[in-house]
């Protein structure tokens, strides 16, 4: 089994992909320093796989920390790269710690994987690097416009620093992957998302409300040029975000890649409005939701959904679920979360 290292591993879709991994027979390590993540996933993990998976408490902006894992494991063939400050808003209110964090931990690991002649390389991007496009439907050669916050900003430096690095090392292969809003909760409802603090992130906000530990949420901007005024998104199950990671490394491992840096969108392709996905969720939790209508927020792209079509010819990607289904998962997840409260008392919860 090829030995694949997931960085953020305890973190949402870290999480899910290390089970895809694993149910695809890789062999799979974590590094994860927990700070805005939590251990405890792992054991989620193990329940679903059967596997218990090693997790390095390292800083990778520490890059003695993280040569040392290379030196213990000089046999990984491949890295999927979650670990990352994620919250836009965050993002507009402490740029240069989100502008350091971000771009000193790819550095580091891209620094190990010359060092180490890693083969395989996958990269966590964003649609965020799109900015505010011309038009909603984007493809992968869509022209990049100016990153609506510091989060989409590194994600768009990434994807350069790994472009102009894979030029220089032809021994390494990347692909980057550019994921539109991942929702939802394995099937099984063992592993699910935990964000630190207030929500962020739509659903979150949503099941969060519905449960109770949020007294209302607010829907930031109803006067967009939209169907119904609020922000069009392309929303996309975790798991099916995961398998794809799972597609990537397989395709790199095949190597049957042409291009030594390869770029896909992963989303279902349907926009989805604000407003629209939380009539979804009302329709399969039956909870009426209590929100406002709120003034826009800062960082905010307006309207943007995938075009998926080069993602499902070379990586053989299908996303299998639904709105419904993203809907329903998240909802159970935030009912499990609620019937055990002690379920991941032990340390903070995730942002990645």
């Amino acid at each position: 089994m090829a030995k694949i290292l997931v960085t953020g591993g305890c973190g949402y879709i870290g999480s899910h992909t290390i089970v895809d991994l694993i149910e695809n027979g890789y062999d799979v390590i974590c590094v994860d320093n927990n700070a805005r993540s939590n251990p405890g996933i792992l054991d989620g993990v193990q329940k679903i796989t059967g596997r218990s998976v090693k997790n390095y408490k390292v800083d990778l902006c520490s890059y003695d920390d993280t040569f040392a894992i290379f030196q213990e494991n000089t046999d990984i063939k491949g890295i999927i790269h979650f670990a990352a400050y994620k919250a836009v808003g965050e993002s507009v209110e402490k740029p240069l710690m989100y502008y350091e964090n971000n771009m000193s931990s790819l550095i580091n690991l891209l620094k190990c994987v010359q060092e180490f002649s890693i083969p395989w390389f996958v990269f966590s991007s964003s649609c965020t690097v799109y900015g505010n496009p011309d038009n909603s439907l984007v493809t992968e050669e869509t022209p990049q416009k100016p990153a609506e916050s510091p989060y989409g900003a590194t994600k768009q430096m990434g994807e350069r620093i790994l472009t102009d690095f894979q030029l220089k090392s032809a021994a390494t292969r990347c692909i980057l992957l550019r994921y539109f809003n991942p929702v939802g909760a394995h099937p099984s409802i063992l592993i699910g998302e935990l964000p630190i603090g207030k929500p962020q992130n739509l659903v979150p906000a949503i099941t969060q409300t519905a449960i109770g530990k949020l007294p209302r949420m607010t829907v930031f901007g109803t006067d967009y040029d939209t169907r119904d005024g609020s922000c069009v998104r392309d929303f996309i199950h975790v798991s099916d975000i995961a398998h794809a990671h799972t597609l990537a490394i397989r395709s790199l491992e095949s190597g049957h890649q042409e291009a030594g840096t390869e770029i896909f969108n992963l989303g279902t392709g349907n926009g989805v409005t604000v407003l629209e996905a939380i009539k979804a969720f009302e329709k399969v939790s039956g909870q009426k939701l209590n929100y406002d209508l709120g003034p826009r927020r800062a960082g905010d792209v307006v309207a943007i959904y995938a075009n998926n079509d080069k993602a499902r010819q070379s990586l053989g990607w299908d996303p299998r679920f639904g709105i419904d289904d993203m809907m329903r998962t998240a909802w159970e997840w935030e009912q499990k979360l609620k019937a055990d409260s002690q379920l991941f008392a032990s340390a903070p919860p995730q942002l990645n």
